[in-house]
């Protein structure tokens, strides 16, 4: 049974400013979650997402908050005995909150698999790949720093897939900006993630340049709302277009799916709702013809191991995944940091998530965060 949750924001500056269509950042805050059983097992959990309120309905303080004042209590009064009986228990008295209860289930799962003395993956069906392809996103807005940024990467075998964030900027300008990226980079998958900022005329006119350019992949150009303007790129393109912010949970997923509305479905584990909410949303596209991609909300290495061992037990992945976020920190919390080498990520083969955190520098970074809040709170 559960003794204790405990709901920590960490915020950690990135090595550099990452730019996207709804926000810019110079800092990432983890929202981790550290539960603790009345036999001694603890797990950890994460549930971060993109610049607060700009993304998406859930900001790392509306997390927190929620999970201190109706996660936790609900959990510790009703001692459910499984990670299952949690997650129906959340999902019986707590609506939405897709990313907190994300961070309760991976903590849960965590636990479980210690418990157990197995990997996180083995608990979702188990891993059929070792290894998983990442991408790394081009984000300063300059073209020449992002040349040498990508070329950089490919030197040190660290990444030969690289997404381009545009919708920022006019149309014309982002194009240009990523055909002259791609002819300096024509070995490289090149893909772009417009975060739907573009109207569907605008983006018949930039999918066209950007597929006679030889784009390999376009990631959400239109706003989630317009699911049939989406369909109707899908149909008239022959490059690959992907559904990412419109993938939100199991049901909807099922309902794209049906519908044929996209190519490519992007698959991030909060964005889900949880780790078998991702797995399910992988059977799903993998069931309707539909390639998979291993998305990211940019979490820290937490949220990336666990989506680690989710996207290991799907059944295809031709499009790689994007999980990069801890390489965008400044620092790691982890004792001993993921290992990315040979432009892949090893899936953690440690009983749960197969990580140790530090807690030294978990607390370091939540408390300068508390101090800084109370400061500013006089």
């Amino acid at each position: 049974m559960i003794r204790s949750i405990h709901t920590l924001l960490v915020p950690i500056p990135t090595i550099r400013t990452h730019k996207l269509a709804c926000t810019v950042m110079k800092e990432q805050t983890l929202v981790l979650v550290h539960i603790q059983t009345e036999d001694g097992l603890e797990g950890w959990g994460e549930a971060t997402t993109i610049g607060g309120l700009s993304y998406a309905e859930e900001s790392p303080h509306s997390i927190k908050t929620n999970i201190d004042t109706y996660f936790a209590p609900l959990l510790i009064k009703e001692a459910p005995t499984s990670t299952a009986k949690a997650m129906q228990l959340l999902s019986q008295h707590i609506s939405g909150n897709r990313f907190a209860k994300c961070a309760i289930e991976t903590a849960l799962l965590d636990i479980e698999g210690k418990r157990l003395g197995v990997p996180v993956s083995e608990l979702l069906g188990g891993r059929v790949r070792d290894t998983l392809g990442v991408a790394w996103t081009l984000a300063s807005g300059n073209t020449e720093k992002d040349i040498a940024e990508a070329k950089a990467m490919v030197a040190q075998q660290r990444h030969r897939i690289f997404k381009l964030k545009i919708g920022s900027n006019p149309l014309e300008q982002d194009l240009t900006h990523v055909l002259a990226i791609k002819d300096a980079l024509p070995d490289c998958r090149i893909t772009v993630d417009v975060n739907q900022a573009w109207t569907e005329l605008e983006a018949i006119k930039g999918i066209k340049r950007l597929q006679d350019g030889h784009i390999d992949l376009i990631e959400q150009p239109i706003s989630m709302r317009n699911k049939d303007g989406l369909k109707r790129l899908k149909e008239h393109f022959d490059v690959a277009i992907m559904a990412d912010e419109i993938v939100q949970d199991p049901q909807n997923a099922f309902h794209l799916a049906a519908a044929h509305c996209a190519d490519v479905f992007a698959v991030k584990i909060n964005q889900a709702g949880g780790l078998k909410a991702g797995c399910l949303i992988g059977q799903l596209a993998h069931l309707a013809g539909i390639e998979l991609y291993g998305g990211t909300m940019l979490e820290g290495p937490i949220g990336t191991a666990a989506s680690a061992h989710v996207f290991s037990t799907f059944p295809t992945l031709n499009f790689d995944t994007e999980l990069f976020g801890p390489l965008l920190l400044t620092d790691d919390i982890l004792v001993r940091p993921l290992d990315y080498h040979d432009f892949n990520l090893d899936v953690p083969t440690g009983a749960g998530l197969g990580i140790e955190v530090d807690r030294d520098k978990v607390s370091y970074y939540a408390n300068k965060y508390a101090n800084q809040a109370q400061s500013l709170n006089g």
